[in-house]
């Protein structure tokens, strides 16, 4: 039996969130290039420090693959609708897509502000939400397509996670419901949920140095090393290729053992 290789060959790949320069969306969106897939990536931040969305377009031409920049909010819909139809005026279809926009949301029950709420649940679920439904009608034309949303460890087990853990959840069944509505159209929908992974994100979300941020959140053990963005892209990279053909609806969690009590030494 051959063991399937991972190919994109010629695929669509749109992939949002994709202009952070040490983040999950830029990482996936060049282990896609490097696979044979032109991208479209969007951001709502075009360049600012660590920030660099023509720089990930740039990455992805010099494997040569053709790529498409859009500074695009994806909380609103007209703005999503308008950057998918530009992509197909661009690129002819849309094969793949990678949700891969999110914010940190942590507080406290009495702490925890309305505005704060809505902007974890507008960011984190609404615009996936918004982006599959945009996507989906693309793929049902041809009857085909694949779908990856970021969940999180913390949408699973959500103790002290806050509205950030709420929103995860809500990915994750949002991934279950649309694969099983989108399945008669040949659309597989999956999500993955990283923990501790070393990005920007990550210290952002967390406050202070890295190695504080392991003490705090726990993750992989010594064995395993730190989860890096391309272990996320790896992972990605799989889902959106023709070896994970039977699998849809799943949340996949690539955490280096947290949710089995490994943590760092």
């Amino acid at each position: 039996m051959s063991v399937p290789s991972l190919p994109l060959k010629d695929k669509i790949a749109v992939v949002t969130g994709a202009g952070g320069v040490h983040r999950i969306g830029r990482a996936i969106a060049l282990a896609f290039a490097d696979a044979g897939a032109d991208v479209a990536v969007c951001d709502i931040v075009v360049k600012e420090e660590n920030w660099d969305l023509e720089g990930t377009a740039e990455e992805i031409r010099k494997l040569g693959r053709r790529s498409l920049p859009v500074k695009v909010d994806v909380t609103s819909e007209s703005e999503v609708v308008a950057f998918m139809d530009k992509v197909v005026q661009e690129f002819g279809t849309i094969d793949i897509l990678v949700n891969s926009v999110g914010a940190a949301a942590h507080s406290t029950l009495e702490g925890l502000t309305l505005e704060l709420w809505e902007k974890a649940m507008n960011i984190n679920i609404k615009s996936a939400y918004l982006c599959s439904r945009a996507a989906s009608r693309i793929m049902k034309e041809k009857n085909t397509g694949v779908m990856i949303s970021m969940s999180s460890l913390s949408g699973i087990d959500a103790a002290g996670a806050s509205v950030y853990g709420v929103t995860k959840q809500a990915v994750a069944t949002l991934t279950r419901w649309l694969g099983w509505e989108l399945a008669p159209n040949n659309i597989r929908v999956n999500a993955i949920a990283p923990s501790g992974v070393r990005s920007d994100f990550g210290r952002h979300s967390i406050g202070g140095s890295f190695a504080e941020a392991r003490r705090q959140v726990g993750g992989s053990s010594a064995q395993w090393g730190v989860t890096e963005p391309a272990d996320i892209a790896n992972v990605a990279l799989f889902l959106a290729s023709d070896a994970s053909r039977r699998i849809t609806g799943q949340t996949i969690l690539v955490d280096g053992g947290q949710s089995l009590g490994l943590t760092w030494t």
